[in-house]
């Protein structure tokens, strides 16, 4: 598939977009899935869990993406590449947010197309999403909220991809463990007047562990989306290379199946981790 921003191509690598749908299909064992826009414009980059989570670097030493840790990783950035101001890493945020072809050739932008500059969507202590200023541990966060016209009977189905700019690798990490242990404390979650998400669950797979060899850690979380009487797959998966986390949503609709839905997210999912390492990559 064809990247326009910038001319570049995305090389679809089908063996590692098959091991982030083999995620899914772990967890989908598990219990049912769906997505919600606002939800998934971030998980809330302020919060720290205090998560046992693993903490992996996006590079092999901490100068290269602003942390200290130093565990192995799928990645090798290059430290002149790694965004160290705000407009730097919104630079690096709208290289890599996909936009509404990249997901495929007949999805278009919703309206509106992309979240509040200078905004998180966070979780409150009610379980309710609302959106909030930008913490100082983030540098920047776009996303872009793109949608597959019903045709031929089928439903809408609303996607949206998001990359959230951290300014240590600490910071990203804390993002993951929140990311991770937000079904525990809220297995339903508010996001308008009349629709909420419901029956959530979670699964980390740090690097180097079940078929993860693509990034630096990975959360998925599936449930179920409530809009009135209405009930659709909800999927948001959510991946760290170094300081940056991309985060993809997928909610159901009408007529598609899981494993399609599937394909969108982690195809997404991968194509915006590829286009995270050629941004930042030690170019030869």
């Amino acid at each position: 598939m064809d990247d326009n921003t910038g001319g570049r191509r995305v090389a679809w690598p089908w063996r590692v977009a098959a091991s982030v749908a083999g995620v899914a299909v772990v967890l989908g064992g598990c219990g049912s899935g769906d997505n919600d826009d606002d939800k998934a414009d971030e998980p809330n980059p302020s919060a720290s869990s205090g998560s046992t989570a693993p903490t992996t670097s996006g590079s092999p030493s901490a100068s290269a993406t602003g942390g200290d840790s130093t565990s192995l990783s799928p990645f090798r950035a290059d430290p002149a590449r790694v965004p160290r101001t705000k407009q730097q890493a919104e630079a690096l945020a709208t290289a890599v947010a996909l936009e509404p072809e990249a997901w495929g050739a007949d999805f278009r932008a919703q309206q509106p197309a992309t979240s509040t500059p200078g905004t998180a969507a966070v979780l409150d202590d009610e379980c309710r999403w609302e959106r909030r200023p930008l913490p100082g541990t983030v540098l920047a966060s776009l996303s872009r909220y793109s949608e597959l016209p019903g045709a031929g009977g089928k439903g809408v189905v609303k996607v949206t991809a998001v990359v959230t700019v951290h300014t240590t690798v600490l910071d990203a990490d804390d993002q993951m463990s929140t990311t991770l242990e937000e079904p525990l404390r809220c297995r339903e979650q508010q996001v308008r007047t009349d629709e909420r998400i419901s029956g959530l669950m979670s699964l980390a797979t740090p690097y180097g562990q079940g078929n993860n060899n693509y990034a630096d850690d990975d959360v998925l979380e599936i449930g179920s989306y409530l809009t009135g009487n209405s009930k659709q797959t909800y999927r948001w998966q959510v991946a760290r290379i170094g300081t940056v986390v991309v985060t993809t949503s997928v909610k159901g609709a009408k007529g598609y199946s899981d494993d399609e839905l599937t394909q969108y997210s982690s195809h997404a999912l991968v194509a915006m981790l590829d286009r995270v390492k050629s941004e930042l990559g030690v170019e030869n």
